[in-house]
């Protein structure tokens, strides 16, 4: 009993880390495209690289310590929106010059994908601090 609940701890804890990590990395984005716009245009290769760096890899890496933790299933719901919301940034991006009114979508999925990590960020930081009568670490 005494393994489950590390191994839980452990999960959890890991899963806040690079839940946190993804937040500053979506941070990191949104500023990088304020630089290329308003500064220095060269700077879209940086935004453009970077997201191959955490885009999908940061939240698999979160997929597995969901498991690893045993979180509850907001979490796997809050991943699938992450997912979705990637995935809806590559096609926003790729697909402006067949659908010239997508590229503007790019902004406000972005928007919403910060809102989400920040509410991943918030939900696990209470769920890891928060413990039930019987011990347990979690709701």
């Amino acid at each position: 009993m005494k393994t489950n609940h590390t191994r839980m701890r452990v999960g959890r804890m890991t899963y806040l880390i690079l839940a946190i990590l993804f937040t500053i990395c979506i941070l990191v984005q949104l500023y990088l495209a304020g630089i290329a716009i308003f500064m220095d245009s060269a700077v879209w290769i940086k935004h453009m690289m970077f997201v191959h760096l955490f885009g999908f890899n940061v939240p698999i890496f979160m997929l597995v310590f969901a498991f690893v933790g045993v979180m509850p299933r907001w979490a796997y719901w809050q991943l699938f929106g992450i997912f979705v919301s990637i995935f809806l940034m590559y096609f926003t991006a790729n697909m402006r010059t067949v659908f010239p009114w997508i590229g503007p979508m790019h902004v406000v999925i972005a928007i919403l994908l910060f809102v989400l990590s920040c509410s991943i960020v918030i939900k696990t930081w209470t769920l890891f601090k928060t413990k039930t009568e019987n011990g347990r670490y979690g709701k």
